[in-house]
């Protein structure tokens, strides 16, 4: 069951949402043991400012994981909890009667508002989350005597003094506050139990007694009270506005600190319960329907009616078991022990007793060769490997069936036949183009095939005649891959045996050669070129010559 808190709830932008919920965290953070611990020291001090050296003594007196760190660990942990909001860096000013002092004290570290509530909130889920909250009854008959004696003072001629009606409304909201958590966390323990389905007949019978004595009770004084203390909340409800006003002037507070006061502050400020008109409305919203869809007390009502059902259901269902309970949670935990005290080997051999299930390394099925899957991933989101219908209902790896035929590759081997002669061809075709170049190379534009041609015989003549001012070269090192080719201080040639095609590069001193093509121009300085066909090496015989 939900209960709403008394009070507005303070509209804030997106930014300023997201600096909050940045505070909470260092609790999923992996040193989150080390950071509540850090909290907890600043948590057990009132507006103190702490260095590390402090902190690091307080660790070790509390005596958690965190008393294991250094200082310089504990600084990085420090700031960090700084940058998501949890502490300020203190501006006191440090007196050190010493270097070494003043370094050790300059970093001082205070609790702000944000991370002491968080961290309170922390320690309460840490200390009582699983507990069974008894419900404050006697605070609702609290609540229902101040309502009527508040009432009836206000309606007096002079209306109540101002002190007393602070009092009074103070008390009254506190006791109402704790009457309301209660319930709300004795029924969120409620529901945790109701989704349980494995009840015992000792826990049963808990469960019995706990609903229909103990819930019963509860709903039964709600009920009784519920119409007393809405009718109290009708007759005051006219001198509610008069009321605050009177408190106000009496004890104005922290409300100058708003923006909405008369202060030179500008805070937002968090008013005592009872101190303003929203509160009264949240007090009269949970036990009378104001605004159309059912007060607390009815949801209060629906609530216990929808835990008998389950409790009914939990009943019928250990009716129908011939052992007289459903529930297999004792064979599961005597499992679960056979599976600590195990060894490995064993423990596989108890979970294919247990539930008739291999490890899937048995299985032996390598994923596709094209899919790379990186390590990390999980097997649960990771590809499905398709396992086969002997293996995966017989358990056999043994292939059956007649044996499939070779698979013919041939319609492969003619499409690598056809791109080669096409290569071969575009070759054989930039060739007659160079050759019906040569000469005019100025005039011409040459294709991409043709001038890379050109530069390959090029680079081969000019690379060597750099061998050859080197002294020569073995003949076996010049000819290769079909090519002859011939040196000269002063020219040099370069032939390619398939194509039948010979470039000869000559130097002369202020030559210039230009070469148009679709890639570009290339302008060479002090070369001539001159392609020619070598009909020998075209015939099929090659020449090699090294002067």
């Amino acid at each position: 069951m939900v209960v709403p808190t008394p009070g507005a709830r303070p509209e804030i932008g997106d930014d300023e949402a997201r600096r909050r919920l940045n505070a909470y965290t260092y609790l999923s953070a992996p040193e989150r043991l080390e950071h509540i611990a850090i909290m907890r020291v600043f948590c057990g001090t009132l507006l103190a400012d702490l260095a590390v050296p402090d902190i690091v003594v307080k660790l070790q007196q509390s005596g958690s994981q965190a008393a294991l760190l250094d200082a310089e660990t504990l600084a990085v942990r420090l700031e960090q909890l700084v940058q998501w909001g949890n502490l300020l860096r203190s501006s006191h000013t440090v007196k050190a009667s010493s270097i070494s002092e003043y370094q050790r004290s300059r970093s001082r570290y205070q609790l702000s508002k944000l991370g002491e509530r968080i961290q309170r909130d922390a320690d309460g889920v840490l200390a009582k989350a699983d507990a069974a909250r008894e419900v404050s009854n006697e605070l609702l008959a609290l609540v229902e005597r101040g309502l009527l004696e508040l009432a009836e003072l206000v309606s007096k001629p002079g209306g109540i003094e101002a002190q007393d009606g602070l009092e009074r409304v103070s008390t009254l909201f506190v006791q109402f506050t704790g009457f309301a958590e209660s319930v709300r966390d004795f029924y969120a323990y409620l529901g945790q139990v109701l989704a349980r389905y494995d009840l015992d007949s000792a826990e049963y019978q808990g469960f019995k007694e706990l609903l229909l004595d103990y819930v019963e009770a509860i709903t039964e004084d709600v009920a009784f009270r519920a119409p007393r203390i809405s009718g109290a909340l009708d007759r005051l409800w006219p001198h509610i506005p008069a009321l605050l006003a009177r408190l106000d002037a009496h004890a104005q507070g922290l409300a100058g600190l708003s923006p909405d006061g008369d202060g030179a502050l500008e805070t937002r400020v968090q008013r005592s319960r009872g101190r303003e008109l929203a509160d009264w409305e949240g007090l009269r919203g949970w036990f009378s329907a104001t605004d159309g869809q059912g007060s607390q007390v009815d949801q209060l009502r629906d609530a216990t009616l929808r835990a008998l059902q389950s409790l009914l259901a939990n009943a019928k269902r250990m009716l129908r078991s011939a052992t007289g309970e459903m529930s297999r949670r004792k064979d599961l935990l005597r499992l679960a022990r056979w599976f600590e005290e195990a060894a490995p080997q064993d423990a596989h051999d108890i979970a294919v007793a247990a539930f008739g299930l291999y490890g899937a390394r048995h299985l032996g099925v390598p994923p596709a060769t094209d899919e790379v899957v990186p390590a990390y991933t999980s097997w649960w989101n990771g590809p499905v490997v398709e396992v086969p219908v002997a293996l995966r209902e017989r358990g056999s790896r043994a292939q059956r069936g007649r044996t499939s035929s070779v698979e013919d590759h041939s319609s492969q081997k003619h499409r690598l036949r056809e791109a080669a002669h096409q290569r071969a061809a575009a070759r054989t075709a930039a060739a007659d183009e160079l050759r019906s170049a040569s000469g005019r190379f100025a005039e011409v534009r040459l294709t991409s095939a043709a001038l890379g041609l050109l530069l390959e015989l090029l680079a081969t003549a000019l690379g060597n005649a750099q061998l050859n001012r080197r002294g020569g070269t073995d003949r076996n090192d010049v000819n290769r891959g079909g090519t002859t080719t011939g040196f000269g201080l002063e020219a040099a040639q370069s032939e390619d045996a398939e194509l039948g095609i010979r470039l000869t590069v000559r130097h002369t001193g202020g030559a210039r050669t230009m070469l148009y093509s679709a890639d570009g121009d290339l302008m060479l300085d002090d070369l001539e070129l001159e392609v020619s066909r070598d009909s020998a090496i075209a015939g099929g015989e090659a020449e090699v010559s090294v002067s």
